[in-house]
């Protein structure tokens, strides 16, 4: 289900739903200029375990947000996009940094600032923020993600009903010139949140990554799932003969072609590449792809090929894309 719920058995990492990551997108802009779109979905507003609402503070503020850029294919990043929020009064504000180089791949407060306390919106108008060659959104928006949830949990027998239909979620937003992503041609993209870990900004703690839909979710059993959002791209061939397992089990796969099926899902990164029109699994993911019927189909082996579920109606055409929030989480 997109990348919600990526903790044990459909809890949230570390117990905190404001560092869920829960789905990335990237697309170029519709004006055709040499521009993108990448969106980093965290925090549903609505939890399965425990069951009901979540905390209505938008981000974790002691918590780090990161795209991670790898312009060579070597699983490492080479370009960051860190953001930070800061509290005044009860509301939140936003800092993001450009990170490139060796310290991309690492954490910290290096790098340069693109936006300093930008606002973070709580209420159904967007509050965007412009800098230079940049724009920028972060705040609470209407999930994008649609999939019969329940009908997953339920070994896949689907009844048509939207469980994210009327959920919200918190955004992250960023449009950017092309070649801020390092590269002219195809990148590799990923999300990760990180946690201080227990000595303040001096070290973190990664808690979830991604890029590729539902994988933490499904192919991430028992006490491997920690390993698996801890880790980087660049090791993920360890995973590979357990994703294997789950497709023998759940799809009937031969081992061989278990084994091959596991290798495409990994590494867990989105190949972008900013000249071509976007698609997932080829090329980024716009917020209308059925990422949904893709897994599914992928993870049955063609029994089961849709949830009868489509996009959400209340997409913007303008930036930030995202509808505004089924509810108002003003103070």
């Amino acid at each position: 289900m997109g990348h919600h719920y990526s903790g044990p058995d459909f809890s949230f990492p570390h117990g905190d739903a404001r560092v869920d990551h829960c789905d990335l997108f990237a697309f170029p802009t519709a004006k055709g200029t040499p521009r993108s779109i990448v969106a980093i979905d965290v925090h549903p507003s609505f939890g399965i375990n425990p069951e009901g609402p979540t905390t209505t503070e938008p981000f974790a503020p002691e918590a780090m947000y990161e795209l991670q850029v790898d312009t060579n294919a070597d699983g490492a990043a080479e370009v960051a996009f860190r953001v930070r929020m800061s509290v005044t009064d009860g509301a939140q504000f936003a800092t993001v940094r450009r990170v490139e180089g060796a310290d991309a791949a690492g954490a910290g407060k290096g790098g340069e600032i693109l936006f300093a306390d930008a606002p973070v919106s709580a209420g159904s108008k967007a509050q965007v923020t412009e800098a230079g060659e940049y724009r920028f959104f972060a705040g609470w928006r209407s999930d994008p993600f649609f999939f019969d949830a329940g009908g997953a949990l339920n070994e896949f027998q689907f009844t048509g009903d939207d469980f994210f239909a009327d959920k919200d979620v918190c955004s992250i937003v960023l449009e950017m010139p092309n070649e801020a992503l390092g590269a002219s041609g195809q990148v590799a993209i990923w999300h990760r949140t990180l946690v201080p870990n227990g000595d303040g900004d001096a070290s973190w703690m990664q808690v979830d990554r991604g890029a590729r839909p539902s994988q933490s979710v499904f192919f991430s059993p028992g006490d491997e799932k920690a390993s698996y959002l801890a880790g980087e791209p660049s090791t993920d061939d360890r995973f590979v003969d357990s994703f294997a397992h789950v497709l023998e089990h759940a799809g009937g796969y031969s081992p061989e072609d278990a084994k091959r099926v596991a290798r495409t899902l990994l590494p867990d990164v989105l190949p972008y590449d900013p000249g071509r029109p976007a698609g997932y699994p080829e090329n980024g993911r716009t917020l209308t792809d059925d990422v949904a019927d893709h897994f599914v189909t992928l993870f049955t082996n063609g029994k089961v090929t849709g949830d009868d579920v489509g996009p959400h109606g209340d997409l913007l055409t303008e930036f930030p894309y995202l509808g505004p929030p089924h509810a108002s989480y003003e103070r």
